[in-house]
C-alpha cells in the first residue's frame, strides 16, 4: 500500500489513493487537500518562494486530535510528516510526505500577573506582542513581527531584547506536540525534562508541537530605529562598528547590514537602486541614554537617512525593515568568534559596493550578552559561543539565479577564518547538507541530541527540514 500510494502522489494520480485519504480525513476535523484540490496551493504557500511543497496530503489541522490523526495515518502508511504554521522558514521543499499547517490554531492567552503567554501554533509574533502591549509586556520577538512564534523559538530565535533577555527558546515554558508514536504531550522542565531540553534548540525534530507557553518580558518602549549610510563610507562604517558594539550594555542590541537596493519607487529616493550600509540599533532604557550610546557611530560616515527614536515595542519591525512580500532567496550563515579588522576586510573585498551584484544583504549581527549564557533551566539552543552572526542574502531574481548562491557562499567561505564553527539552526540556509545541520551544535549537544530523537522518534517520521539524522 504504501509504495502504490508515493508512487501514485509522485506521478499527480489519485485512483488508488483516494480510500485512504478519506480514511484521513474522517478522522480529522480541518481540511485534508490532496494537489490539485481547491485551496491546495494557497494552504502549503510559502514566504520563500523558492520552495514549492508538493505533499502527498496537506491536512490543516484545527487541534492536536488533528496533529495526532495525520501523524498516525502517516507512520500507517509509511510517509513522513513535515508542519508549517506562517510559511516564514522552508528550508526544502515538502514531497512524498504529509504536511500538517497550523495556521488555525491562532489562540493567544495573556496571563498579565505570571507574565506569559499560552499561544497556538499558528500564532505569529505581532499577535503575542500586541495582546501583550495592553500589560506592558512583550515577547522576546525577532526582527519580523510576521514570523511564527514556535518555528522562531523553538530553532533558537533572536531579536532586538535577545542580549538583555537571552534566546527566544529560553523563554519557552513549556511545550504540547505530538510525537511519532501519535501521543499528544505536555513537556516541561518537570514533565519529560530531557525532551524539554531538546525540543528548546531542537526544533522540528521531535514532534509537532500544538501549543507553546513562553514568558513575557516588562518592556513597553525602546529607543530604536535604523541610520542608512551611503555605500562608499562601508569601510569606515564597519571599522567603527566592530570597536564600537562590543562596547554596548547588555540592554542595547545592534546590527549592520551591507544591502544592494532595487530602484524601487517605494524606497526613499536617497536609497533607490544604491549600495548602502544600514545600521540597526535597540536599547531597553532611556531616551538620552540610547542616543548617547548610538552618538559615536553617526560620526562613523555619510548619512543618507536616519530614523532612531522612541518606539512603542510593537512597532519593532521599523529596526530591520524586514520585507513585508513574498520573494525567492536563497540565504546562508555562519558564526564568528570575533570580528577583527582583517575579518572586516575580507568581508568587504566579498561583499562591499561593487563586488557582488548578486547579494541583496549581508548581515553582521552582535550576540553575546544573555545570548551567551545558558538560560536556568537549560537547553540545546545552538551558537551561544558566537560574538557575532553572519548571514548573506540574495533574490533569486532571473538571470542571477545560478549568481546568487555562488555570491552567499562566498561570503561565507571569505569568513571561514574567524567562523566558530556552529551556526544558529534558523539560518543556516537551504543548502546546509547533513553534515553542516549536525555541525551546527558543539558535539556534546548534538550527540544527546540524536540520543533523543533515536528514543522518540526511532523510524525517523520528522526527517524533513533541517532534520537529525538518526
Amino acid at each position: 500500500m504504501t509504495s502504490t500510494i508515493v508512487a501514485d502522489a509522485a506521478r499527480g494520480g489519485a485512483r488508488d489513493f483516494d480510500p485512504p485519504i478519506a480514511d484521513l480525513a474522517r478522522r480529522v476535523d480541518g481540511p485534508v487537500l490532496t494537489p490539485g484540490d481547491p485551496g491546495a496551493a494557497a494552504e502549503v504557500a510559502t514566504f520563500n518562494l523558492a520552495v514549492t511543497h508538493e505533499p502527498v496530503v496537506t491536512v490543516g489541522a484545527t487541534g492536536p486530535a488533528d496533529v495526532a490523526a495525520a501523524v498516525t495515518w502517516a507512520v500507517a502508511n509509511g510517509l513522513p510528516v513535515a508542519v508549517q504554521a506562517t510559511g516564514h522558514g522552508p528550508v526544502r521543499a515538502v514531497r512524498d510526505a504529509v504536511l500538517v499547517t497550523t495556521s488555525r490554531m491562532d489562540h493567544v492567552h495573556i496571563d498579565p500577573v505570571r507574565r506569559r503567554a499560552r499561544v497556538g501554533a499558528g500564532v505569529r509574533w505581532a499577535q503575542v506582542n500586541e495582546a501583550a502591549a495592553r500589560h506592558g509586556l512583550a515577547g522576546v520577538s525577532g526582527s519580523s513581527s510576521s514570523v511564527g512564534v514556535v518555528g522562531y523559538s523553538l530553532g533558537g530565535g533572536l531579536g532586538p531584547l535577545s542580549r538583555e533577555y537571552g534566546f527566544g527558546a529560553d523563554q519557552v515554558l513549556a511545550v504540547e506536540l505530538v510525537t511519532a508514536d501519535g501521543r499528544v504531550r505536555r513537556v516541561d522542565e518537570h514533565t519529560e525534562p530531557e525532551l524539554f531540553w531538546a525540543i528548546r534548540g531542537g526544533k522540528g525534530n521531535f514532534g509537532v508541537v500544538t501549543e507553546i507557553e513562553i514568558g513575557l518580558v516588562p518592556v513597553a518602549t525602546i529607543y530604536a530605529g535604523a541610520v542608512f549610510f551611503a555605500g562608499g563610507s562601508a569601510r569606515d562604517v564597519l571599522h567603527s562598528f566592530r570597536t564600537w558594539a562590543p562596547t554596548l550594555p547588555d540592554r542595547t542590541s545592534t546590527s549592520v547590514a551591507l544591502l544592494n537596493l532595487p530602484p524601487a519607487p517605494e524606497l526613499p529616493e536617497a536609497l533607490r537602486g544604491q549600495h548602502v550600509v544600514m545600521l540597526r540599533f535597540a536599547h531597553h532604557g532611556g531616551d538620552v541614554e540610547g542616543a548617547e550610546l548610538l552618538a559615536p557611530m553617526l560620526e562613523a560616515g555619510e548619512v543618507l537617512l536616519s530614523g532612531v527614536g522612541a518606539l512603542p515595542y510593537t512597532q519593532s519591525d521599523a529596526i530591520h525593515q524586514d520585507p513585508t512580500e513574498p520573494a525567492p532567496v536563497w540565504e546562508k550563515g555562519a558564526l564568528l568568534r570575533e570580528l577583527s579588522a582583517e575579518a572586516v576586510d575580507a568581508l568587504l573585498a566579498v561583499a562591499g559596493p561593487g563586488r557582488h551584484p548578486a547579494l541583496a544583504m549581508v548581515e553582521l549581527r552582535l550576540m553575546g550578552g544573555a545570548i551567551g549564557r545558558s538560560p536556568r533551566v537549560p537547553n540545546a539552543v545552538a551558537g551561544r559561543e558566537g560574538a557575532y552572526s553572519l548571514l548573506a542574502l540574495g533574490v533569486l531574481a532571473p538571470g542571477i539565479e545560478e549568481a546568487v548562491p555562488v555570491a552567499c557562499d562566498a561570503v561565507v567561505a571569505a569568513l571561514r577564518p574567524w567562523a566558530t564553527g556552529t551556526a544558529l539552526l534558523n539560518w543556516l540556509g537551504a543548502s546546509a547538507s547533513a553534515a553542516e545541520v549536525a555541525a551546527a551544535w558543539r558535539p556534546d549537544v548534538h550527540h544527546r541530541l540524536l540520543a533523543m530523537k533515536r528514543s522518540l522518534d526511532p523510524r525517523n517520521v520528522f526527517r524533513l527540514g533541517h532534520a537529525l539524522e538518526a
